[in-house]
């Protein structure tokens, strides 16, 4: 048995474009990529905390130190430009693993830069 765990978070960032006419996904930073673990073409979910709105789709890595947070294709039509989202990822671990795991939390402050990374130690 495999259980699906938290691998990271992407903490409070305001998206800087929606690009409804591109193919799908989520183009972003790629500093905060590699802050969180995440990779590219790696499944993310995107909790949009303005709209209550929810989506699962890809990732694409995006300018270096850009700060960009783009939803792309369907996804353009679940955020606009400055709304506050969240982006998690997610692991499958044995139920062993799971017991010592701690997920990657990254908050952002200003225009999506790095404030602090963190690891959930609850």
């Amino acid at each position: 048995m495999e259980l699906t765990i938290l691998k990271a978070k992407i903490h409070t960032v305001k998206v800087t474009e929606a690009n409804v006419e591109y193919n799908g996904s989520i183009t972003i930073d790629a500093d905060l990529l590699d802050a969180a673990g995440i990779k590219k073409y790696e499944q993310v979910y995107i909790n949009n905390a303005i709209s209550g709105s929810r989506i699962m789709t890809y990732v694409l890595p995006g300018t270096r130190g850009s700060g960009e947070v783009c939803m792309n294709g369907g996804a353009a039509l679940h955020a606009k430009v400055g709304d506050t989202v969240h982006i998690l990822s997610f692991v499958q671990l044995s139920p062993e693993e799971a017991d010592t795991y701690q997920p990657t939390l990254v908050f952002t402050e200003g225009e999506n830069k790095i404030k602090s990374i963190e690891k959930y130690d609850y």
